[in-house]
């Protein structure tokens, strides 16, 4: 052992005035006074409470979140053209490939497979659409016919009903309206400039939907694996399981709404049937595209058929026609739900009028169509990667969490363990 070895080290003791303010006490719950330290030129983090510290950090971390949303929202709404075909081209494949599947597995080829399926739903809307132009071109005559002898009786009851306006403010109102509308005509014109874009944007989006849908048929599981790859290897198992945890929700999703928005325009056409209304099958269309926007979509085409009612039968055929809408909606709801659904999965009637109304303001018809089945399959790819099922390794089907955002319908009650 050398000299320095055996030689005791000296330890510096700084005197108790000269010592800096200690750091990281309010991270460790002891403050300086407690250890007889006198902090008389400490910092700006050490002079704020540990409560203000924990909000600014949160703060400026929300901050950056939202940034990076709003951002997402902005490219979406400038994308649109592409991004709602893209929307509706997954849409449609989520209902189509397990019919693909099963026809594979009946031997089919896996090319006529998707030949068959989407054969199968060009007929079923162009079948569709053309009956409800069929019956409202073929109705037009008595549809107007009807239309003006309703506007006549409307003016008799302003004039010998409650209100008693005279023929002279009756015809000063319109013409008024009609003195804004030319006022206003260059929006109109602007309108009708853009006619031709807006059919060519519609007529685009209609060939993008259909190749876009083609090609997730074809050969989805390889673009898939593709966004997979884009992420970190440590993030790949999680990004493909919470995946496949969002599809099998989205399929769910897709068959309910499909045969709800059936039933809704089955029981709603049937109706304006048997009270001897026009326009029974265009209504009935109506309807059934409605209902893909949930619980708000089948009221407003209802509501036409209210209105259709009123016109052509009068105000008791109109309450009569009221009462069938509210009784497909009860009966939807309270009934239908929880039979048709069985273990499947469906958004709480609160976060569906949210989502719906967000998804409006921000984008309109397409986003009210769009947010409630784009918030179901955010929630339960995000509870698949906070539960850790990922890390099991084995790929199964994922059922959607109990949560207030999503729930299983109809839930068997808990029996206590005895």
């Amino acid at each position: 052992m050398s000299e320095n070895d055996a030689t005791p080290k000296q330890l510096t003791v700084t005197p108790r005035e000269n010592r800096a303010p200690a750091r990281g006490w309010f991270l460790k719950g002891r403050r300086p006074e407690q250890d007889g330290e006198v902090q008389q030129h400490g910092s700006v983090e050490e002079s704020l409470p540990h409560g203000m510290l924990v909000a600014g950090a949160w703060s400026w971390r929300l901050l950056v979140i939202g940034a990076v949303i709003a951002v997402a929202i902005f490219l979406v709404v400038q994308l649109r053209l592409i991004i709602i075909p893209l929307l509706i081209a997954v849409l449609i494949s989520a209902l189509l490939v397990p019919f693909v599947d099963f026809l594979h597995r009946h031997r089919w080829p896996r090319w006529a497979a998707i030949v068959a399926a989407m054969v199968s739903v060009i007929v079923v809307v162009g079948g569709l659409l053309y009956l409800a132009v069929w019956q409202v071109t073929r109705q037009s005559h008595e549809l107007q016919t009807q239309s003006v002898a309703a506007y006549d009786q409307f003016r008799v009851w302003l004039t010998s009903g409650p209100l008693g306006l005279s023929e002279s403010q009756i015809s000063s109102a319109l013409d008024s309206l009609a003195r804004s509308i030319q006022q206003d005509s260059q929006i109109f014109i602007t309108g009708a400039l853009s006619i031709g874009s807006t059919l060519g944007h519609v007529l685009a989006g209609l060939l993008l939907v259909l190749f876009s849908t083609l090609f997730i048929l074809i050969d989805g599981r390889s673009i898939w694996n593709w966004i997979v790859r884009i992420f970190p290897k440590r993030a790949r198992r999680a990004v493909d399981g919470a995946g496949q945890a969002g599809w099998v929700t989205l399929r769910n999703f897709v068959k309910v709404q499909i045969l709800v928005a059936s039933i809704d325009a089955l029981g709603i056409g049937l109706g304006a049937f048997f009270l001897g209304l026009p326009l029974v099958i265009p209504i009935a269309v109506l309807v059934f595209l409605g209902s893909f926007i949930p619980v708000v979509g089948a009221v407003v085409t209802g509501a036409l058929a209210i209105f259709i009612a009123l016109i052509f039968k009068g105000w008791v055929f109109a309450l009569i026609m009221l009462a069938v809408v509210l009784l497909v909606q009860q009966i939807e709801g309270h009934v239908l739900q929880p039979l048709i659904m069985g273990t499947a999965v469906k958004v709480h009637p609160l976060a569906v009028v949210l989502a719906v109304a967000a998804g409006s303001l921000l984008a309109g018809i397409p986003g009210a169509l769009f947010a409630v089945p784009v918030a179901a399959v955010l929630n339960v790819m995000v509870h698949y990667v906070s539960s850790g099922a990922w890390r099991e390794g084995a790929h199964r089907e994922y059922s959607a969490p109990d949560t207030v955002l999503w729930q299983t319908v109809p839930r068997p009650p808990r029996r206590a363990r005895t």
